[in-house]
């Protein structure tokens, strides 16, 4: 590739500012909520926009949905959907965390051209596996057959959580002086893929290859494919089918230690959370942050994942973009009081 011939994520088929404001469209168009204020499944105004909450009695209910995207098209490239399940359950209870919700249950949704049973059946290993480790309920599901509509598997999911009133956690008690902690990613999650195809693509790099590089580093694992062998190298398809993490365990404990006044912090320390999804951190952290306050980001202080540096220099993708589309090994990032930041820590 020349000089000038670096990609981006809107030439690989993605446009984030398109995209948001087709959002903003989409949510200008929308009337008034049914329910009036004060009743049971009245909306609760959240800035920030990760997960929805309506009110419940004494409580809150949180609600997000969301689906795995074209991370799934690498999965069918390989037939290997072991973390697909995984993948799509982060993606919606990671968003209820960022509320102050514990979830409690989750229902997916699989669309497919043909169904095929041993497909399947790995989905629900899968499937099954995240609700352990989201410690949720699977209430239910639905698989349609759509030949005139999808070409290849998608699969999606909603997640219900819930939350007393007084413990929403919203961005608005954050401070110039809180401290923000960054929680490793296990890679690339489930975000910026039309771009890691495209990459393979002008590259002609091939999943079942060896990964470039070691892909063991500080707190991340790699889930190996049943079918490797468990002393080689895994294979790049490993390192970008790695699921998303889960952060069930250890946030949700964290907020419910130190709501029962058992942890290293009271409720209300916490002042925010963000999941680092679509448009990395610049995009992500300031969806939690009041007006008039940003965020500042020593780039040094942590690890990135190796997948990233090969993405970059493959791609000759600028840094900018690099850290507006993928997380760049940090999943997660909670805003506390500067005074609790190391006991939390």
């Amino acid at each position: 590739m020349s000089d000038d011939e670096g990609l981006d994520y809107a030439s690989s088929g993605v446009d984030i500012e398109l995209e948001g404001e087709a959002i903003a469209s989409l949510i200008g168009s929308l009337g008034a909520s049914a329910r009036p204020p004060g009743t049971v499944g009245a909306p609760v105004e959240l800035p920030g926009g990760f997960g929805g909450l309506v009110e419940f009695g004494d409580n809150l209910l949180a609600l997000a949905t969301d689906g795995v995207g074209s991370k799934l098209q690498l999965a069918t490239a390989l037939g290997e959907y072991g973390g697909v399940g995984i993948d799509c359950m982060a993606m919606n209870v990671n968003d209820l965390i960022c509320v102050g919700a514990e979830p409690i249950a989750f229902v997916d949704y699989i669309a497919t051209p043909k169904p095929d049973a041993e497909v399947h059946a790995a989905l629900g290993a899968s499937l099954a596996e995240a609700c352990r480790l989201a410690r949720v309920t699977l209430a239910g599901g639905e698989t349609a057959s759509l030949p005139g509509i999808v070409k290849e598997l998608d699969l999606s999911g909603t997640a219900l959580g819930w939350l007393p009133k007084e413990a929403a956690i919203t961005g608005e008690n954050i401070t110039e002086s809180d401290v923000l902690i960054g929680l490793p990613s296990n890679g690339i999650h489930s975000n910026g893929y039309s771009l890691v195809r495209r990459l393979l693509e002008v590259t002609g790099a091939e999943l079942t290859d060896a990964a470039p590089f070691d892909a063991s580093h500080a707190h991340r694992d790699i889930t190996r494919f049943a079918s490797s062998t468990p002393d080689s190298n895994p294979s790049l398809g490993e390192v970008l089918l790695n699921p998303t993490r889960i952060y069930v365990d250890p946030v949700v404990d964290l907020l419910l230690a130190c709501r029962a006044g058992e942890g290293p912090c009271q409720e209300g320390d916490i002042h925010g959370i963000a999941h680092i999804t679509g448009g990395g951190l610049p995009e992500n952290v300031p969806r939690i942050l009041p007006k008039g306050l940003g965020a500042w980001f020593d780039t040094s202080t942590w690890e990135v994942p190796p997948i990233f540096a090969l993405i970059q220099e493959a791609g000759q993708v600028e840094r900018d973009e690099m850290f507006s589309v993928f997380n760049m090994g940090v999943g997660m990032v909670l805003a506390c009081a500067p005074d609790k930041s190391d006991e939390v820590r």
